[in-house]
């Protein structure tokens, strides 16, 4: 009885989780892309958006840091801090693609429509194969280069048909390309870097937001965003300070509750979950927007998103294979 109710409190705590986490990330993406291009907003400012979210970010850790040296016994976070040399010199690098990540993703939310901002970065796979063979010297077996060969003739099918119902936006797509190309580079660089601050998820967050605040300012001045915000009618309305105030906090959030559902469940289920969330916003953004898409554009979200849940399968089993081997020859 008692491992019925623990595996039922287990199924429970996963299912709140997930749905948080599809709750947040589907939020973020409307939040998103309501500052960044709504006539409610109407403000062409993408990079100064993305810079106050990490304003947001930082006033956050700072404030769990300071609480959790106030009450250890109930917030545990580690004690380093962005304002370290050695810190600073080691987590920079991954810093910059950091910023140059979230301001082509931003980017490419404010060009593109919700409902194609999924296909529009859906290269990310394909630029993690590359980079990882490029820089670690991994090799992919030939059933996941079949899966980046299907996401690619998708990814190339769903551009065709924007362009064909005249909705395709050129910058908008080649900023989806770039922040999937940066986002592949920063995960296999945040691998190196992680052991540089103890494994530590919370305090790497931590210095990539405090660095990239650093980081936009001279793209925001070489942009001349600086002007387009002091000139911009709504700057000193209340509603426009807790709109932008909000997108932070769900830039904050996605984080957490990422790495909140890969710890409750496992990388697998977590792309599994982030293959199925992405379908649900599809949806969703087609009728909020009351959008009508050709069946063309539906197969090349349907072709993308199960080659991209079949690759992750894929690479379970292979990674499954090798963590085996692996202990078989520790045994001999």
């Amino acid at each position: 009885m008692q491992l019925q109710e623990g595996l039922a409190s287990k199924y429970i705590y996963i299912t709140c989780v997930i749905t948080a986490y599809w709750i947040v990330s589907i939020s973020t993406v409307f939040v998103n892309k309501a500052l960044l291009s709504s006539e409610t907003m109407n403000l062409d400012a993408p990079l100064f958006v993305t810079w106050f979210q990490c304003i947001v970010s930082v006033i956050i850790c700072a404030t769990l840091h300071k609480l959790s040296q106030c009450f250890p016994k109930h917030i545990k976070i580690a004690n380093g801090s962005p304002f370290n040399i050695d810190t600073f010199k080691k987590v920079l690098p991954l810093s910059i693609l950091f910023a140059g990540m979230i301001a082509t993703n931003n980017l490419c939310l404010k060009y593109v429509d919700v409902a194609f901002y999924y296909i529009g970065r859906s290269l990310t796979t394909i630029f993690n194969v590359v980079f990882t063979y490029l820089l670690l010297g991994e090799k992919t077996s030939f059933k996941c280069i079949i899966c980046c060969a299907t996401i690619i003739s998708g990814f190339w099918l769903g551009v065709d048909q924007e362009q064909v119902a005249g909705s395709l936006s050129v910058i908008g797509t080649f900023f989806g390309i770039a922040g999937s190309l940066l986002l592949a580079l920063y995960t296999i660089h945040m691998k190196w870097t992680l052991p540089d601050v103890d494994q530590d998820v919370f305090l790497l967050s931590y210095c990539n937001n405090m660095y990239s605040i650093v980081i936009f300012i001279p793209l925001m001045l070489i942009n001349g965003e600086h002007i387009t915000v002091f000139n911009y009618e709504k700057l000193w309305h209340p509603f426009f300070w807790c709109a932008i105030t909000i997108g932070g906090l769900f830039g904050f959030a996605i984080g957490y509750f990422t790495t909140l559902q890969v710890k409750a469940t496992s990388p697998l289920t977590h792309n599994i979950s982030g293959t199925a969330k992405a379908c649900a916003q599809t949806i969703l953004a087609t009728y909020w927007f009351n959008e009508s898409k050709t069946f063309l554009w539906w197969m090349s979200n349907i072709i993308v998103l199960t080659a991209s849940a079949y690759y992750a399968r894929i690479r379970q089993l292979d990674l499954s294979k090798q963590y085996k081997l692996q202990t078989q020859q520790l045994k001999v």
